[in-house]
């Protein structure tokens, strides 16, 4: 990018891999598994790391580092690592990062595979995770022990919408030495940069509305360069990394992230406020509505309000049943962030292995909806799911 910009639109677009040849306008695909050398001295130098070049796509590929440099770019990164899906994200910068006997505090309201890793599979190695909720981020400094090395928070969060403060979470983080690790998933990079507020790393499920249109899977961990470099050999040892040819799909997306953002945002905002008053739901949640606990919090580190909407039918289990049966252009799934509106029922689906009790802890009642809200036209996403209200 030969102009200097710091607007996201344009670096979302203008970041590319290097010209080949036959200067291409669009960064083609580089579906290759690995890369050749001129000699047994570059290939030598380049494995010892003392020339900068592409070895193997487990390691690197000019596809996953254009999407890598972008993210960077857009979080105001130092460095990243592209994975084959966020939760692979996730799990590579804990495992690269903890020891056993190391301990994590992190908010209760998490996503459920990240709820089973801390709970299930962490505890295998001894690494234990201490629960703060939402609302209460005074308690955290409670729960830091000498061993805590981390401390963790989705916002807002999957699936109650809830938004924690992060710069009090920057505060604490930086007063006990500790790493702090957001997941920015539902925000994007276009709404929200965790890294101004104290962020030491900044994981996406690329997944979600990064890529915005349900076509492909991926993850990215990008943060502070020393950090990274940990997550980077762990992953280059272990193999979670991004195909090249998603990689390429989600460099693309980010090109219009921005465009289609401003869109789902503003048809969150409409229906969240359509919901408040309809007499067929108990209470809707959003960050933009000024009913919502953490409003001024939200406006304050939030561009706009995302695309998700959590709202509670009433009449609960068959209140729920009725509504989901009765959807009729929405898609019933359990994706988020896709160009097409997406009703979830996080207590049978994403966050069906929790306890009774810790789905409740996080806000996830029996006839609680997650509304991924897509572009179609407003007026025909509320028409649906208006119809399916009133069934109820």
């Amino acid at each position: 990018m030969s102009l200097k910009s710091n607007n996201f639109e344009t670096q979302a677009i203008r970041t590319q891999t290097e010209k080949t040849q036959f200067l291409e306008h669009s960064t083609p695909m580089y579906m290759t598994s690995g890369f050749v050398f001129e000699d047994s001295e570059e290939m030598r130098a380049a494995f010892a790391e003392e020339k900068d070049r592409n070895l193997y796509s487990r390691f690197s590929n000019p596809n996953t580092t254009e999407f890598v440099d972008k993210i960077c770019k857009l979080e105001g990164a130092e460095d990243g690592y592209a994975f084959a899906t966020g939760m692979a994200a996730v799990f590579s910068t804990f495992a690269a990062l903890l020891n056993a006997g190391d301990h994590i505090v992190s908010a209760r309201s998490v996503f459920g595979s990240t709820h089973s890793l801390f709970t299930k599979y962490l505890p295998k190695w001894n690494i234990e995770t201490s629960y703060f909720k939402v609302n209460e981020v005074n308690t955290i400094e409670s729960l830091i022990q000498s061993n805590t090395k981390i401390i963790y928070a989705e916002s807002p969060t999957n699936p109650g919408v809830d938004v924690l403060d992060l710069e009090a979470l920057g505060t604490i983080a930086k007063k006990h030495n500790l790493l702090l690790v957001i997941d920015n998933c539902f925000a994007t990079p276009y709404l929200q940069n965790p890294i101004k507020f104290g962020a030491d790393l900044v994981i996406h499920s690329a997944t979600k509305l990064i890529d915005g249109q349900g076509r492909v899977l991926g993850g990215v961990t990008v943060g502070k360069k020393e950090l990274i470099r940990e997550i980077y050999l762990f992953s280059r040892n272990t193999g979670p990394a991004l195909s090249p040819f998603n990689a390429w799909v989600l460099s693309k997306s980010l090109e219009t992230l921005s465009v289609r953002a401003d869109r789902h945002c503003e048809n969150a905002l409409k229906l969240a406020e359509f919901l408040e008053v309809h007499p067929k739901v108990n209470w809707v949640k959003y960050p933009f509505l000024k009913s919502h606990p953490q409003y001024e919090v939200a406006k304050k580190q939030m561009k706009l309000g995302g695309n998700i909407v959590a709202f509670e039918v009433t009449n609960g289990v068959e209140g729920g049943k009725t509504f989901f049966d009765s959807i009729q252009m929405c898609s019933l799934s359990a994706n988020l962030g896709d160009t097409r509106t997406i009703v979830t029922h996080p207590a049978s689906t994403t966050h069906s292995k929790l306890a009774t009790e810790d789905k409740l802890s996080v806000g996830i009642t029996d006839g609680m909806v997650r509304c991924s809200v897509g572009l179609e036209h407003i007026d025909d996403i509320i028409a649906d799911i208006e119809q399916a209200l009133e069934k109820i």
